[in-house]
Parts: C-alpha cells; structure tokens; sequence
C-alpha cells in the first residue's frame, strides 16, 4: 500500500464531496439530527477549509449532488445547493444522482476521475451510516485507493458512525485528519 503522501499527491487524488447540501446538512435539512450532529462536530467549515487547500494544490474537488426525493431535492431549488462553506468553485466538477446510494451509479463521475488520471479519491462528508459507506466500497469496485478523512465525515448516531469508522471503514480505507492533508498540501 502507498503512503499517505503519495495517495493524496496533485495528479494522483481527487477530493469527493458527499452530499454536502443545503436540504441534507444545511439551513433546509430535512434530517436534522444529521444536521445537527454535523453542525455540532464543525464538519462544514473544516470540510471547506480542506477543499480550499485541495484547491490551491490543484487537487480537483467532485461536488456530489443527490437528487432524489420528489417533494424536496428537485433541480434548481435551493435544497440542492452546496453549503456555502465548501463554495462550490467554476473548477469544481459536479457529480449529480438520481438514485442509487454512491455517486458512481448512473453519474459521470468514474470517466471524469479516470480522464483526470485520478487513482486516489478523498471521501468527505455524509453519512456515515449510508452515503460514505457506499462511495467507499464503490471507489474500491471501481479500482480506486480510497483516504476517509475523519473528521470531514458523520453520522447519526455519532455512536454508530464511530463504530462504522473503527469496525468497517477503518479496514478498507486509508484515516486521514483535515489537518494532515493540508500539511502535506502546503
């Protein structure tokens, strides 16, 4: 297994933003104890602070949207939007699902990563519970290395989400902190 540094070295890793939206964590949730817990742990201004040093090294950011429930998540309402805290930015690449729970089903993602050259993907964001799990095992079907930041990520319960990180995800995933991937961005 490569070393931290080379996973997340520019060329090589691409940081994926997981439902990071208005209607899912934001000011329009509509499951606010996620909201809340993630709100609570300072996931959104550490996720963003993390997006903008992937930036500046011209890692690309993936901004995965969901688009599935008729009543709420719908195109071009403010359910949908990124949460101001991560941007989004013009160079971002958006990633939009309609179904399925990872955001390589039925999405461009996979040929945009692989034209990027993309080997590494950096999951971020929610939850734990579904979302996460299912990007993580889907990026390593699909052949990528997968680097989890921990504290860029959660769940509801907190309890289960941290039994999620040591039980399952730790075992298949390179941890990471925000903190140690800026440095070695810097």
């Amino acid at each position: 297994m490569p070393k931290l540094d080379e996973l997340v070295a520019p060329g090589r890793a691409a940081v994926l933003t997981m439902e990071m939206q208005r209607g899912v964590i934001g000011d329009l949730a509509t499951i606010p104890a996620l909201a809340g817990v993630i709100n609570e742990q300072g996931v959104p201004a550490r996720l963003g602070s993390l997006v903008e040093s992937a930036r500046r090294a011209e890692i690309p950011v993936m901004v995965n949207h969901l688009l599935k429930n008729p009543d709420h998540m719908l195109i071009n309402e403010p359910s949908v939007d990124v949460i101001p805290e991560l941007g989004p930015e013009p160079a971002d690449f958006d990633s939009v699902r309609v179904h399925g729970m990872s955001p390589f089903t039925g999405t461009n993602l996979d040929p945009t990563l692989r034209s990027l050259g993309v080997e590494t993907v950096i999951a971020t964001g929610v939850s734990l519970n579904v979302g996460i799990l299912g990007v993580v095992i889907e990026a390593i079907n699909h052949g990528y290395h997968v680097v989890l930041v921990t504290d860029c990520v959660a769940g509801y319960p907190p309890e289960y989400a941290e039994a999620v990180l040591e039980h399952s995800l730790a075992r298949i995933t390179t941890q990471t902190t925000a903190e140690e991937l800026q440095k070695l961005w810097s």
